[in-house]
């Protein structure tokens, strides 16, 4: 199948980083590690074969079934809301007016209507969809990670699926899920896997600290959430720490080994902003894989993309974060998590409707169409499943709060029925699985947790059904605490 013009390959990245690091022990790599980099290099294409990968989408702060993908037309006036459906290219299958391009692509994609969990918190529901988990624990603490909180999805699949090469192996990306009161979400963290298992967190916006400076897709659809206003912050930055080398840091002259671990600490504030960093042998390892080769690197740049892939992609925080996740997987990664939109962005009590016209869905009708297109040219569409989820739903009933801060009305939060979107990775196109009830306010067939949601995952990325993972004691946990979907893969 013919490959984009944007694609990355892995294995020269693996071979030149090997050449680079064996021949004076750069970084202090023994010869044990150079030769199994070597030996990983030279397997390099039989593995690229088999590579298997996950693309999360969180949408934070919940997405509203009943507007998106799981419409009530014939519902009760309250519920229906202001958008009309659509037909798909799947007979039977309508959705939202305001996501045409999706519609357009649904012979390559599936919807669960039957996503369920008891929670309407923000905080344990985040917990439970990043974590696959039903329930917290009675150790849980809200907005406070502690080593003791159950390991991520994504840290698990960094644990257990099989590495690709010396890439990190999970990352999450623009930022972490944060709240600009209460501070950190719990459940996104590794947890009782311990640190060396911690996805690499790529921390490419400002740090959030109010709701206004980081809703919606900026620089082009940044709305003040809590007054209901367009606004929009030309100088908003998306981006990652510099992780290039200096000119000549292989020269002969930089080979010392002291000089080279100079430069690497220089650089290392830059890693640390964007990574989560578990022990020096992960450091000395991601150093040469993200600084030795410009194809690499060239996966973070996505600002300096072809303009005509920014406007495919959509050139906002929503097209960059979801081009960054494509390049990555290609380059290696097994799983990227992308958090589209931090706390507020989905989180729409009040001005629901105008705020997904024209903020919310554009850029993610957008952005997740070309990323379908894009896996599919370049080959990748087969063995990259794709994910999008909120923590839960929205309320069935619409309602008008706080008209002192919300113009029109909204939804509140509803733990008990989203509608969870999946595409490649062997999905079963134009496919809907289970239902809610009329008023679209909990499942009715096909009821599915979050442990299904996760088992679902970890099968896309080819973990044995009795894999467990370790935590710091050596206690095994299974990986799998549920069934994966069924029916949902061809």
């Amino acid at each position: 199948m013919r490959r984009s013009a944007d694609s990355l390959t892995s294995q020269p990245i693996a071979r030149r980083a090997v050449l680079q690091a064996g021949s004076l022990g750069l970084l202090g790599l023994s010869s044990v590690d150079v030769a199994g980099w070597q030996a990983r290099a030279a397997e390099g294409t039989a593995n690229a074969a088999k590579h298997r990968a996950v693309i999360y989408i969180f949408l934070t702060g919940g997405l509203s079934q009943h507007d998106s993908f799981d419409m009530k037309p014939e519902g009760p006036t309250d519920f229906k809301g202001e958008f009309n459906p659509i037909a798909t290219r799947t007979p039977g299958i309508q959705i939202c007016e305001h996501m045409p391009l999706l519609a357009q692509r649904s012979d390559r994609w599936a919807l669960v209507r039957s996503l369920t969990h008891n929670n309407n918190g923000h905080d344990a529901a985040t917990y439970m969809m990043l974590t696959g988990k039903s329930a917290v624990p009675p150790t849980y603490r809200a907005m406070k990670p502690q080593s003791i909180d159950a390991p991520s999805i994504a840290a698990i699949a960094g644990a257990t699926s099989v590495r690709r090469n010396h890439l990190p192996p999970s990352v999450v990306l623009p930022e972490k899920v944060y709240h600009s009161n209460s501070g950190m979400f719990s459940g996104q963290f590794a947890g009782l896997l311990g640190n060396k298992h911690e996805p690499w967190f790529i921390e490419a916006t400002d740090k959030p600290h109010a709701y206004h400076s980081y809703s919606g897709a900026f620089p082009k659809y940044l709305f003040n959430l809590h007054k209901g206003e367009p606004a929009d912050k030309l100088d908003w930055r998306f981006e990652v720490p510099n992780l290039t080398l200096p000119e000549g840091v292989l020269a002969p002259r930089f080979r010392e080994r002291r000089d080279i671990l100079d430069i690497v600490e220089k650089q290392q504030r830059h890693l640390e902003d964007a990574a989560s960093v578990g022990g020096y042998d992960r450091i000395r390892q991601s150093v040469i894989s993200l600084m030795a080769d410009s194809k690499v690197r060239e996966a973070f740049d996505v600002r300096k993309a072809d303009p005509k892939i920014l406007e495919r992609y959509g050139d906002n925080s929503f097209g960059w974060s979801l081009l960054m996740a494509r390049r990555l997987i290609e380059a290696g990664v097994n799983m990227v998590q992308v958090n589209l939109g931090n706390f507020g962005s989905w989180d729409l009590h009040g001005n629901n409707f105008p705020m997904l016209k024209n903020f919310l869905f554009p850029p993610t009708d957008l952005s997740a169409s070309a990323l379908l297109d894009d896996l599919q040219e370049s080959g990748l569409f087969d063995s990259t499943l794709v994910v999008m989820a909120g923590e839960f739903g929205r309320t069935p009933c619409i309602s008008h709060i706080a008209p002192e801060i919300y113009k029109t009305s909204g939804r509140d939060h509803w733990g008990p029925v989203q509608t969870a979107w999946f595409a490649g990775g062997g999905v079963r196109g134009g496919t809907v699985i289970g239902a809610s009830d009329q008023s679209g306010a909990y499942p009715t067939t096909d009821p599915q947790k979050p442990e299904n949601f996760a088992a679902t995952i970890y099968q896309a990325l080819g973990i044995p059904s009795e894999a467990v993972w370790h935590d710091a004691t050596g206690r095994p946990y299974p990986v799998y605490e549920a069934q994966p979907i069924e029916r949902l893969f061809v």
